[in-house]
């Protein structure tokens, strides 16, 4: 791949979306697996379905509608993205990240991350919401690899605080004000499509996870390099492999997202008209 291919196809993407709008967010928000409805809370100005951006990747997954809203919440200037891709979709991990990176250069300066997990933490209830402290990136693809981008960030970020502890204290002060027992944690992605074994869980559970996804940690970093500050936060859907007393499914994660809607919807609403 050229030095700046990557580049190249966020800014056409960019400048696709600038032929559509003028519109500059404050806050880019990603809704995992069915939490797409949170998008009816934003006072929206435009749609953009994904399919009618010049090179976006478009979302597969069942519960991700595939659309760029934007808008207002409170007074914040906020974009949301009503699912998002994967790597396991058969994207590559560039293309993964791409979104972020397009809503950093559209003027976000926050990356509001949400997602549908398994529960490695004995502690953990399906249900549960749990705000990320750290991640263990090491069994995905690191998106920073290949030429680095300058127009982001530095070659070699540090990542001692991907999670911003000043968003993350907000965060923890709204989830005690609206009534969540927000748990804290360290989530690890693997590449999915597959859930994972019993085996790897316990592997996982051994390493320090907490809870375990197929997505948001790259999307984390791509937006660290790029000086966003970030936020995330986990809907524990159900308990993982090996701790779940029956197999895991498809809908199982997408009913969980659905009955903890209302409660996300409080604490996000909540937290983002403070940042």
């Amino acid at each position: 791949m050229a030095e700046n291919a990557v580049y190249e196809k966020v800014k056409r993407c960019y400048d696709d979306i600038r032929r559509k709008t003028d519109f500059e967010p404050e806050v880019a928000l990603v809704l995992g697996s069915g939490l797409g409805d949170f998008a009816d809370n934003i006072e929206v100005e435009g749609v953009i379905d994904y399919k009618d951006i010049d090179g976006f990747p478009v979302s597969t997954a069942p519960g991700h509608a595939g659309q760029l809203i934007y808008g207002t919440l409170g007074e914040k200037k906020i974009i949301c993205m009503k699912g998002r891709v994967h790597y396991y979709e058969g994207y590559p991990i560039t293309d993964v990240v791409l979104p972020a990176r397009l809503m950093k250069l559209m003027g976000a300066k926050i990356l509001f991350l949400t997602n549908a997990s398994g529960g490695i933490n004995p502690s953990f209830r399906a249900g549960d919401f749990m705000m990320l402290t750290g991640h263990i990136s090491s069994f995905v693809p690191n998106p920073l690899i290949g030429p680095n981008i300058m127009e982001f960030g530095v070659r070699f970020p540090d990542m001692t605080y991907v999670y911003d502890p000043a968003l993350n204290d907000i965060l923890r002060t709204t989830a005690k004000e609206v009534g969540i027992n927000l748990k804290e944690g360290v989530y690890i992605q693997t590449t999915g499509p597959s859930y994972e074994s019993p085996a790897e869980i316990r592997m996982f559970k051994s390493m320090g996870a907490d809870a375990v996804g197929m997505s948001t940690v790259v999307e984390a970093i791509a937006a660290h390099h790029a000086r966003m500050r970030v936020v995330a936060v986990s809907c524990i859907a159900n308990l993982a492999a090996g701790i779940s007393e029956h197999p895991l499914t498809e809908e199982e994660v997408l009913e969980a997202g659905v009955n903890a809607a209302p409660k996300f919807k409080e604490l996000l609403i909540s937290a983002i008209k403070r940042f």
